[in-house]
């Protein structure tokens, strides 16, 4: 059930990225706080692809772009190669976000329809180099290159002559121009037809491969997620629920509410059993009143008091495998 705390994190000189007890708050209408993460604490390790999943609204892209601080957090901590970044003025954060780069969800409307692609993927190097204008030229049909596209069509076009996929592939040679050393994904492939999306998700594993990445991906789809992952974090309101590497999250869920996204994973049999009695009870509790004590605990088969009373903390359930629940549907370590 939706909890806190910190046993699923690994030594700080292991990782990359750290985020501890991260909140993100945003003023609603009239005096109410939207408290869209609560508490959230993860870690990524360098050439690692941790996977963000949840259901829409949970908070999973409000934690992406607070890696690069946009917005920054209410409260927390962000660590990235060694550096806090929630300690750095405006102008000292500018040269680290050049390593942190970002992908979104519209490849469409993420690209500037009245600029060429060229000058698109080039802008990043006329910021901060290199600034000769035939490097910036080589490096900018090296990354169309890469990214699938051939330079001597592409380069003079603009966005609204290419297909979804093709803006995204044109998106992601942006996103690399600077050799950042993360990648953010936020649902990449969301809006994509399903045979695309393989070849967008092909794309990213062979970038990371050659460019040496750390990816951040954030999806709803669970398939996708797992096979792309290295580390997958499950999240519910604002809160982690679970965290584990992909095979052992999905053959042993450890949270009743990742037991049941697993089960809404649609079934390619007309003749499958539907099991109704998996199906939520109640309706999704407001981000600017959640429950008290564990916020999925409104919605769960398995809620007692003391899911009403007491908020769980994150407790290893096997070698790797966290679950913030007090009732875990599988045996707890130890």
């Amino acid at each position: 059930m939706a909890g806190s705390g910190k046993a699923h994190l690994r030594p700080a000189d292991e990782v990359l990225i750290q985020v501890e007890d991260l909140v993100v708050e945003f003023r609603a209408a009239g005096k109410r706080t939207v408290k869209a993460v609560s508490g959230i604490s993860l870690d990524v390790k360098a050439g690692e692809t941790l996977g963000l999943v949840g259901e829409s609204g949970c908070g999973k892209s409000t934690v992406a772009r607070s890696l690069i601080q946009l917005p920054p957090p209410k409260s927390g901590s962000v660590v990235v190669n060694g550096v806090e970044l929630t300690d750095l003025s405006e102008q000292e954060l500018r040269p680290h976000r050049t390593q942190l780069q970002m992908i979104f969800q519209d490849p469409i409307s993420s690209l500037n329809p009245r600029r060429r692609v060229a000058d698109i993927v080039a802008e990043p190097l006329r910021v901060w180099g290199p600034h000769d204008e035939q490097e910036q030229v080589e490096i900018v049909d090296r990354m169309l290159h890469a990214v699938g596209l051939d330079p001597e069509v592409a380069r003079d076009k603009r966005p609204h002559e290419f297909s979804g996929g093709q803006c995204q592939r044109i998106s992601i040679a942006r996103s690399l121009v600077l050799g950042p050393k993360v990648l953010i994904c936020d649902e990449p492939v969301s809006a994509l037809d399903v045979s695309v999306q393989a070849q967008i998700l092909n794309l990213l594993r062979d970038l990371k491969a050659e460019y040496g990445l750390t990816l951040v991906f954030i999806a709803h789809d669970l398939a996708v997620v797992k096979n792309v992952s290295d580390l997958v974090a499950v999240m519910y309101l604002g809160k982690l629920c679970e965290v584990a590497e992909p095979d052992d999250l999905y053959a042993n869920a450890a949270h009743p509410y990742t037991s049941l996204l697993l089960e809404s994973i649609p079934e390619p049999d007309p003749a499958a059993t539907i099991d109704e009695s998996l199906d939520l009870v109640g309706e999704v509790p407001s981000s600017i009143d959640p429950p008290s004590g564990c916020r999925f605990r409104t919605r769960c088969p398995h809620a007692t008091e003391q899911c009403e009373n007491e908020e769980p903390q994150m407790r290893e359930v096997s070698e790797g495998h966290h679950v913030a629940c007090h009732h875990p549907l599988v045996a707890v370590a130890g």
